[in-house]
C-alpha cells in the first residue's frame, strides 16, 4: 500500500507539472507564436471547451508520466533512463501530432512546435519529480 501512495504522489506531481507546462505553452502559443508567425496561427486558442479538454488530457497524461517515471528511474542515477522516459512520452505524443499534421491539408510547421511543446511538458515534469524525490516528498521505487 505504501508503494501505491508514493506512486499516487508522483502521479499528482507529474499531472500538476504538465498542467502548469500546458498553461505556459498555451500562453506562449497564443501571445507570441500565433501573433508574430502567420504560419503558426492555428496554435492560437481562446478559452473554450477545446482548450479545457486539451488541458485535462495533458494533466492526465502527466499523471501517467509521473507514475511511470517513478518506476523507470527507481533508485538509479542513470541519466539515460531519465532522458529515455521523457523522450518516450514526449515523442509518442509529438510524433502523433506530426502524423496528424502530415495527413491534414495545412502546413506541418505548427505540428513541429507541438513536438517541442510535448518534450517541454515532460522535461518539466521530470525535473519536478526529481526535485520531489530529492526533497523526499516522494520515495523512489526500490527495485528490491
Amino acid at each position: 500500500m505504501a508503494e501505491r501512495i508514493e506512486s499516487l504522489k508522483a502521479g499528482i506531481i507529474g499531472g500538476l507539472s504538465v498542467c502548469f507546462s500546458f498553461a505556459i505553452a498555451s500562453l506562449l502559443n497564443t501571445l507570441v507564436l500565433a501573433k508574430y508567425f502567420q504560419t503558426l496561427g492555428c496554435l492560437q486558442h481562446d478559452v473554450n471547451w477545446h482548450l479545457m479538454v486539451s488541458g485535462a488530457v495533458a494533466t492526465f497524461t502527466g499523471f501517467l508520466f509521473g507514475v511511470t517515471y517513478r518506476y523507470i528511474i527507481r533508485s538509479d542515477k542513470n541519466p539515460q533512463l531519465k532522458a529515455g522516459g521523457v523522450l518516450a512520452f514526449g515523442l509518442v505524443r509529438g510524433l502523433t501530432q506530426i502524423e496528424l499534421g502530415y495527413n491534414s491539408n495545412s502546413t506541418i510547421w505548427p505540428f513541429f512546435v507541438l513536438v517541442a511543446e510535448s518534450l517541454f511538458w515532460f522535461a518539466l515534469a521530470a525535473i519536478a519529480l526529481d526535485l520531489a524525490i530529492q526533497f523526499r516528498w516522494v520515495k523512489p521505487f526500490s527495485s528490491i
